[in-house]
């Protein structure tokens, strides 16, 4: 019963986010013909959008969209971009204290060690399921990587090759990693590997 419940709120929270996901869109494109519409206004600083109002609204924009990525990717990095928004916004349009914009660039320092040394390369990848058949030299044209490889080698030939040089299990979900790519064997049939994901990090 509890595994029937956990993914029947998965599924819900998963709609629920690309509901706000989709309102907050159709929000953003609303204001971006309302601030297109009144783009006439900038030289007259009495009137919607002067100059300051042009930058914030923005900005705003911007924030938002990142926070649809946000909601609809669930990686680390969009959440590092939005906070990065949140606080350039902060700093740009508050003028402030100057103590004030001295907390928000050590701030953006501090998000900027937290993605050097702190995320995992694999943070941010794109994946790709290949037949374990499939040559290695079509799997870099089309995945534009540079996975190193012998003669006319298939995933299989290399997968195996590798692991058996690194003293690794060949089993269901064995991964190899390779410097900025990884290898994971998706699936077996009778002992044999027939499908294997291309892990490629894009950070």
């Amino acid at each position: 019963m509890k595994k029937y419940a956990d993914a029947f709120l998965r599924g819900l929270t998963t709609a629920l986010e690309l509901i706000i996901a989709a309102l907050l869109a159709g929000g953003i494109i609303i204001m971006t013909v309302q601030l297109i519409l009144s783009f006439g206004n900038l030289m007259d600083f009495a009137k919607y959008p002067n100059y300051d109002d042009l930058l914030t609204a923005c900005l705003n924009l911007i924030i938002g969209v990142e926070m649809i990525r946000m909601l609809y990717l669930h990686t680390p990095m969009t959440v590092f971009e939005v906070l990065l928004f949140a606080i350039a916004r902060q700093i740009i349009i508050d003028h402030s204290a100057p103590i004030n914009t001295l907390v928000g660039v050590i701030s953006i320092a501090v998000l900027f060690a937290t993605r050097k040394f702190l995320f995992v390369s694999f943070d941010e990848s794109e994946r790709m399921i290949f037949r374990s058949s499939q040559k290695v030299r079509y799997v870099n044209r089309i995945l534009h990587t540079n996975i190193p490889y012998k003669n006319d080698e298939t995933l299989h030939d290399l997968l195996v090759r590798k692991m058996s040089e690194h003293e690794m299990e060949i089993g269901g979900d064995a991964c190899l990693y390779m410097q900025n790519i990884g290898l994971r064997i998706a699936k077996m049939k009778n002992g044999k590997i027939t499908r294997i994901e291309v892990i490629r990090s894009i950070q």
